[in-house]
């Protein structure tokens, strides 16, 4: 299985494979042609009242926890189940506009799919 995470606003690579923005809002002042966006799976973001949530000063320790409960429900796991299979068919590249990517809920999926 080969997973990772790329911000949003990188150049995409030949080698990224399918592209999977996992950001509830789309990353501002990128074109959807330059993003090259393969898949937008909104149901699988974190809530608007968690984001707030942790962006108002939440943990990342706290906000993990509350992501992967919602991450339970049954929209959510059915299109992380999903995710799980194009990544067993190739490469699968998370995107994110967070600016620190190994602190964010792309980071909780890229664990999750490697489990």
């Amino acid at each position: 299985m080969s997973v990772r995470v790329r911000r949003a606003y990188e150049e995409p690579e030949p080698d990224d494979g399918l592209r999977v923005l996992v950001d509830r809002l789309w990353p501002r002042g990128v074109s959807k042609e330059a993003a090259h966006v393969d898949e937008w799976p909104k149901g699988l973001t974190p809530s608007t009242e968690l984001r707030r949530w942790f962006h108002g000063g939440g943990t990342y320790e706290e906000f993990r926890h509350r992501y992967e409960t919602e991450l339970e429900a049954p929209e959510a796991a059915e299109l992380l189940d999903g995710l799980r299979k194009a990544a067993r068919r190739g490469r699968l590249t998370l995107l994110t506009a967070s600016k620190t990517p190994e602190r964010s809920h792309a980071q909780v999926l890229l664990e999750l799919l490697e489990r």
